[in-house]
Formats: structure tokens, sequence, C-alpha cells
């Protein structure tokens, strides 16, 4: 049985990632530093369900304690690192970048350190479409990244610039997954779709920045940590955009279908538009095809209904959870 660490495991989509490796035979070492960036009861609940199969093993620590590696690495012999840990949310970097920094960028330095020490090969390693702000759309990998607009984009940048000079160093294989809008079940509170959800069915006035004309490239969760998975093959070093792949769908559209599904309106708070947030973003995925054979398989429709039932059946503990 082949083990793989797993950083960042009671993250939203690391948590989903872990359990689609556990069902794949994996053995899976988790860690995460439960940092009370938002609600830790959601990284609670999404764990109690990891650590009911006897193949996952959760080790609370923080990748930027050089000495925690250190101890995890001895003890385990790891065939594979998916580094899904993260400092997230483009507007929390401008309020406090330097974590963004220690986590983001050090962070896998540190993993990336480990890994040449102890002969671990292959990372992969989760970043960002925030990366694309100001580029042609459809975003294709091979655009030029270098005018990141937010701390938290930059700190993405550092650790895909660093993965590369240790796969040119070493050897190390690395795939790099650019995430575009992910989105689903115990998604994060930061996030519009939750925060969407619980604001309409709570009669909330919506926090919306602009007008709600800016489109993503919507993505479900059970497409992205299966694309994760499989960018564990060998690649050399590979950029791989994992999005919808579908022309931009407008924040006004998925108010709707939420409104739709909760059989609610939304009332709205209109906020300036931020200058550290991106208008548009579209994935460009052959690539994705091509190296991995993945393509997305949800839709935004199913899997906005799919998020909102979740939220419907966890309704009791969900309404204490602060936004």
């Amino acid at each position: 049985m082949e083990t793989v660490l797993l950083t960042g495991a009671a993250g939203f989509i690391a948590s989903k990632t872990a359990a689609l490796l556990l069902d794949q035979g994996f053995a899976v070492v988790g860690l995460d530093n439960m940092n009370d960036y938002y609600d830790v009861r959601l990284k609670q609940h999404r764990l109690q369900a990891l650590q009911q199969n006897s193949n996952f093993t959760f080790f609370p620590g923080d990748i930027e304690n050089i000495a925690t590696l250190e101890e995890l690495f001895k003890a385990h012999r790891f065939k594979t690192v998916l580094n899904l840990a993260a400092r997230a949310g483009v507007r929390y970097s401008l309020e406090n970048p330097h974590v963004y920094m220690t986590t983001n960028s050090h962070g896998t330095l540190n993993l990336l350190e480990m890994m040449r020490k102890y002969e671990v090969n292959k990372m992969v390693l989760a970043s960002t479409s925030s990366l694309y702000a100001g580029q042609k759309m459809p975003f294709s990998e091979d655009l030029p990244v270098n005018t990141p607009i937010s701390p938290y984009a930059a700190s993405k940048k550092g650790a895909e610039v660093m993965a590369y000079s240790y796969h040119h160093l070493f050897s190390l294989d690395i795939s790099v997954v650019r995430y575009f809008t992910v989105y689903g079940p115990a998604g994060r509170p930061d996030m519009s779709v939750f925060r969407f959800i619980k604001w309409i069915d709570e009669g909330v006035p919506i926090e919306l920045f602009g007008d709600g004309s800016q489109s993503r490239d919507f993505t479900y969760l059970d497409d992205i940590a299966r694309g994760t998975i499989l960018a564990i093959r060998d690649v050399g070093y590979q950029i791989i955009n994992l999005g919808g792949g579908q022309n931009p769908i407008s924040i006004q559209y998925v108010i709707r279908k939420i409104e739709e599904y909760l059989g609610k309106k939304a009332s709205t708070d209109q906020k300036p538009f931020h200058k550290a947030d991106i208008k548009e973003t579209w994935a460009d995925i052959r690539k994705a095809g091509t190296l991995l054979e993945w393509e997305p398989e949800i839709g935004l429709d199913e899997g906005l209904r799919r998020t909102v039932d979740w939220y419907l059946e966890n309704k009791s503990w969900l309404k204490d959870i602060r936004l």
C-alpha cells in the first residue's frame, strides 16, 4: 500500500482528496495546523469522516515547522507529497501578507527540502487561477504570470518557481495544479457560494462586491480532487489547469440558481469591486485532458444543487458557523 503525505488535510479540497485517495487504496497521512482563519468546526467535521478509515492517520502540525516535517518523514516512507496546505483568500492576504509567504512559499520550500533529504520524488502542488490576473482568456498554462495582484497570488507564484528549482536541481517530479474557483459541500465560509447559500436562507443581505456581473470558471469539488490525484503520475515539471472549462459564469447566475434551489429570494448589500479581485476567469483545460486524461464531470447547476442539499442536511449546526 502506497503512503502519501497530504498537507492541509482538514481543508475543503484536501479532505475530499483524502477521501478519494482512501477509496483508491492509498494510506494517507494527513497534516494540518487547524488554524482559525475560518471556523474550526468545519475542519473538525471533515476530519471526523476521514478518521473512520483505518488507513488515515492525522498529525496536527504546520508545514512552516521543519522539525515537525522531519519527524513525519522519518516515521513514514512516503511515495508522494500532495501539498494542499495554504493560506487562502485574496482579501485577507492584504491584511496579513507575512503569513501567506511563510506558509505558501516557505512551507513549500520546507517540504521540498524534506523530499530531497528523504528521497521522495513526487509532489503535487496546489496553486491558483489568481495568478492569471490581466492575461488573455481562456487562461492557458504557458501565459506569463509575472504580475500577481495580491500577496496570496504572489506567494503561490513563489511556491511554483521554488518547486521548479528543485525539479531542475534534484530531478523532483512536480505537478502544479492551478485550481479555478472550487465550490461544493463543506466549503470554506469565506467563499461566495457558502456565504450566498447561508445568507439567502437566513434572509440576510448578500455582501456583493461589484454588481455581480463578474464571472468565474466554477469547478466542483469532486472534479478538483479527482484531477489532483490523477496529477500524481510522472510529468517532469508541469503546470496544469483544473477548471470547469466553460465560458465564465456570472455571480448573478449563481445567486439565481441558489434562490431557485432554496425557494427564497436574495437581497443585496452592494460594495465596491475590490482591486485585488479578478473580473473574470476561464480555464483552458486541454492540457489536463492530454496529460491526465481529466475533464470535469459535474456541471454548475448540478454542483450547486448538491451543495445546497448538503447545507440543508447540516443546517442545524451550520447556523452557528461564523462567516
